[in-house]
């Protein structure tokens, strides 16, 4: 392993934390009624049928690019998938980088907004599950 310096450690998570957030994070900002981004669900149409973050907006990753004039020109964006086995939010984060738009992924996906107990939106409503105790949450 070569030898790392305290200094290249900082610039490393200084920029991580640039591109990334978390379901927690982004929670406070949804909470607080001026979040100062547009939130994306990055998955399909199925998925985004059983239940999505409210408040979030539908763009699946393959549509960014030919539909990203549909958001509010000059706001960033956090984009979210399923969990950390789904690439999709990257794509989609990617996507929105080409196209110019400020842009963080939300690590975690919808998979860790429902482990920690936050609500989602479906056709009947707002769903709240418990706090998953492994999540530490």
């Amino acid at each position: 392993m070569g030898a790392m310096t305290n200094t290249d450690a900082v610039a490393f998570f200084r920029q991580k934390l640039t591109m990334e957030t978390d379901a927690a994070d982004v929670h406070a900002a949804l909470a607080s009624g001026e979040p100062g981004f547009v939130l994306v669900d990055s998955r399909d149409d199925a998925a985004w049928r059983q239940g999505r973050i409210p408040g979030a907006v539908h763009l699946p990753a393959a549509q960014v690019a030919a539909r990203v004039h549909e958001l509010p020109a000059g706001v960033p964006v956090v984009t979210y998938c399923w969990g950390p086995g789904c690439n999709g939010a990257t794509k989609a984060a990617l996507a929105f980088a080409l196209a110019g738009v400020p842009v963080r992924e939300m690590i975690g996906g919808i998979e860790y907004w429902i482990r920690e107990g936050h609500g989602v939106e479906n056709e009947h409503g707002i769903v709240t599950r418990p706090v998953d105790q492994l999540c530490g949450c």
